[in-house]
């Protein structure tokens, strides 16, 4: 699983930003999942994947967007395919309102590249709720990397 949703995505997309980046054009659109967001929800080594491609999704399209590369991460829900079949996962223990046929995640996939979306979450109605996620995620930015430890953390007496 991590070699081909990791190295192999990895490897394959690295590849085609290359030759894009050569031509000043392109786009690449990867298939994450939305538990991307929700690790604590499924899999351990496949969510870790899927917030692999999410991460380099996003980074690339800050790196190459100046290029005039576009990228496009798709985090579809539980979607109606032969993998449950494959993984002997018995699909109707999934409750009907969380399965999206095939046919309308791939359809929503080009309208979100369309609107400009590094990241199409196709069954999320409120797109307000990503971009107040964006916007959280950004504002711990300038927290995240400072010269000395949080207050929290340090020893009772101990000033700095």
């Amino acid at each position: 699983m991590v070699q081909l949703s990791v190295d192999v995505l990895h490897s394959l997309t690295a590849t085609a930003a290359h030759a894009f980046a050569h031509r000043r054009h392109g786009a690449i659109i990867n298939i994450a999942s939305v538990v991307a967001l929700m690790p604590e929800r499924f899999n351990a080594t496949y969510v870790a994947t899927k917030a692999f491609v999410l991460a380099l999704t996003q980074a690339l399209s800050a790196e190459l967007g100046p290029h005039g590369i576009r990228m496009q991460a798709v985090l579809p829900g539980f979607t109606r395919t032969e993998i449950f079949d494959r993984a002997g996962i018995d699909i109707s223990v999934i409750p009907a309102e969380m399965m999206m046929d095939a046919g309308e995640m791939v359809d929503a996939a080009p309208s979100g590249f369309d609107r400009g979306e590094v990241v199409t979450i196709p069954s999320l109605a409120d797109g307000e709720l990503w971009e107040q996620h964006e916007r959280a995620r950004h504002d711990l930015g300038p927290h995240l990397s400072l010269k000395h430890a949080a207050q929290r953390y340090q020893q009772s007496g101990e000033t700095r």
